[in-house]
């Protein structure tokens, strides 16, 4: 009886779809067409449902077949189930219930990677290197992330029990968290850098971005000797679009055309204006950007350099120049679609990629040279469009080492880290912790047995050599010849410590003060090591040279179409696993 219930409200579903398109799109102009192919898959739905030899399940093959269907459109344009809806939540709010950290997976268990200051689990005394062993009661052996994140993650005032295994302890330590709502800040840290310049990093666009911004920039100004400010953008995806226009407005009059956004639908043909009153117009400002500004970072670091208020510093930024909205579906779902495209100041889009136009193998390319268009900021600066902001000043990506790679992706600079807190219950501050040298030969002897095995740019192309070598024939004085030049350029690990000594202390130093101090000091340990910072300070601090940039009238950097290349902190991120 069930089976046949269950295939009876599979028609009724089908028919209410073609119903609901019916009405829904009797306005639109190509409403036979859409009207029959909705017909044609609630039909085709419906026959696979009933008659395919196994048992389907609906919902999955519903959201396999609307996912596929959105990807061939934008990665923006994204189906939200309402399972989901509290991941999404997160993105646009910066709330969610939970214990406030990050955890990672550690072979067949997940551990805490790192507590936010202030939140639960640092208030019950979690710690990074903590493996949960169980969870009210139940074995986490073996569970994923996501398994464990959805245990964490929960309405405030209840409760969750975790039996944990610490470092330097003897027996399982089981702690009793009360979850709470956890809601991130966008700026993540406030403060000044140098006598006379402060500094904010904001980190997302959620609701209540603009007022954080405002709010740091008005502690900052009690300072009397605050002359400027370095305003950090990198790593940054962007958010929501009207947080975006209130920051620019905190250093631009009102009245001033910040962005202006186009679509399909005449409704999203806007232009947007800076409509309060703003905080400071002149203080001379140094924005931060790098491939991982995108979106709002774009809006906010582009508009600022079109409309000649500050000076761009870093890589070129991301390119995305879509604006994204969410529509309300049926049984909580929501649809996030792309509505439009923006446009800055200067009339440009910065958008990267053509959608619009794929292959025949479904790849995207990047807007073609042909297409991309010279425009002119306020003082006449001519920038381009087609590729994300260009900085000002160009500093050269940092490219790491294969062995600092290896190290942090088989996580031995974290489990280092762990050791040294065992050992060390308080150091010095963030901004003044270094490792000794005698610190990091423990280090070394402490990777002694540890598998971090790697392959280096040299080896790996002398690999490739080799192999086509065979697949031509060469002879064999050749192959020697290879063979010899590969004994050569072998890496030795323990030379490899020594030579890339300076980067791998400059990691392990983070790592280890983030364990005292958090978010916060591992930004502030990274402060001294930090070359589009120290760039920043340099420009800031000669005003004649700040004030050439944004009047001297030269070309901007014409986007280049290369690979994007990832930055080791974006895999430092990217391990840190899920916020809880």
């Amino acid at each position: 009886m069930k089976p046949i219930l269950k295939k009876f409200k599979l028609f009724i579903i089908a028919g209410l779809i073609v119903g609901y398109a019916f009405i829904s799109y009797s306005f639109v102009d190509n409403y036979f067409e859409v009207s029959k192919n909705l017909d044609i898959f609630a039909t085709l739905f419906r026959e696979l449902n009933i008659y395919y030899v196994d048992e389907t399940n609906p919902g999955e093959l519903m959201k396999k077949g609307i996912d596929d269907m959105l990807e061939s459109l934008d990665p923006y344009t994204n189906y939200i189930p309402e399972s989901e809806i509290e991941d999404y939540r997160y993105m646009t709010t910066g709330q969610y219930g939970g214990i406030g950290a990050l955890i990672r997976q550690q072979g067949d268990y997940v551990v805490i990677s790192e507590p936010y200051e202030g939140f639960p689990a640092q208030k019950a005394d979690l710690r990074a290197g903590d493996k949960i062993l169980k969870f009210n009661d139940v074995d986490a052996k073996g569970k994923k992330t996501d398994d464990i994140s959805k245990i964490l993650k929960g309405q405030a005032s209840t409760v969750v029990k975790l039996l944990i295994e610490r470092e330097g302890e003897k027996k399982p330590i089981e702690k009793i968290i009360n979850r709470e709502e956890i809601k991130i800040n966008s700026v993540s840290y406030s403060g000044m850098i140098s006598d006379n310049i402060g500094y904010i990093k904001l980190t997302g666009f959620t609701e209540n971005a603009a007022a954080e911004v405002k709010n740091a920039l008005l502690e900052l100004k009690k300072n009397p000797e605050f002359k400027s400010l370095v305003f950090d953008l990198r790593g940054n995806p962007g958010g929501l679009l009207r947080e975006a226009i209130d920051i620019v407005n905190i250093f631009e009059a009102k009245g001033t055309e910040v962005v202006s956004t186009r679509g399909k639908v005449k409704d999203w043909d806007k232009i947007h204006l800076a409509t309060n009153t703003p905080v400071d117009i002149a203080i001379p400002i140094a924005v931060l950007i790098d491939r991982g500004s995108a979106s709002a970072s774009e809006i906010v670091s582009g508009s600022i350099q079109d409309l000649d208020r500050g000076v761009v510093i870093g890589q070129r930024s991301y390119g995305k120049g879509l604006v994204q909205q969410t529509r309300p579906l049926s049984y909580n779902a929501q649809l996030k679609v792309t509505v439009a495209k923006y446009y800055i100041p200067s009339g440009r889009c910065i958008q990267a990629l053509d959608y619009s136009h794929r292959n025949e193998d479904g790849s995207v390319d990047k807007v073609p040279d042909s297409l991309i268009t010279a425009f002119k900021t306020k003082n006449g600066r001519i920038v381009y469009d087609g590729g994300g902001v260009a900085p000002d000043i160009t500093i050269e990506q940092q490219k790491f080492s294969s062995i600092l790679t290896s190290l942090m992706i088989k996580n031995l600079i974290f489990d280092f880290a762990t050791k040294y807190r065992v050992v060390h219950p308080a150091i010095s501050s963030a901004k003044d912790f270094k490792l000794s040298d005698a610190e990091y030969d423990d280090f070394v002897t402490f990777l002694v047995g540890k598998d971090y095995d790697y392959v280096t740019k040299s080896e790996k192309a002398l690999i490739d050599l080799k192999s086509d070598a065979k697949l031509d024939k060469s002879t064999d004085a050749i192959m020697a010849d290879i063979d010899a030049l590969q004994a050569k350029i072998t890496h030795n690990k323990k030379a490899d410590l020594l030579t890339f000594k300076p980067e791998i202390k400059q990691f392990l130093e983070e790592e280890i003060v983030s364990r005292y101090y958090f978010q916060n000091g591992r930004l502030e340990s990274s402060f001294k090591d930090d070359n589009e910072l120290k760039e920043a300070l340099a420009v800031l601090n000669d005003g004649n040279r700040y004030k050439n940039i944004l009047t001297t009238i030269v070309k901007s950097e014409k986007p280049m179409h290369n690979v994007d290349k990832t930055k080791l902190s974006d895999l430092n991120n990217s391990t840190n696993g899920k916020k809880n």
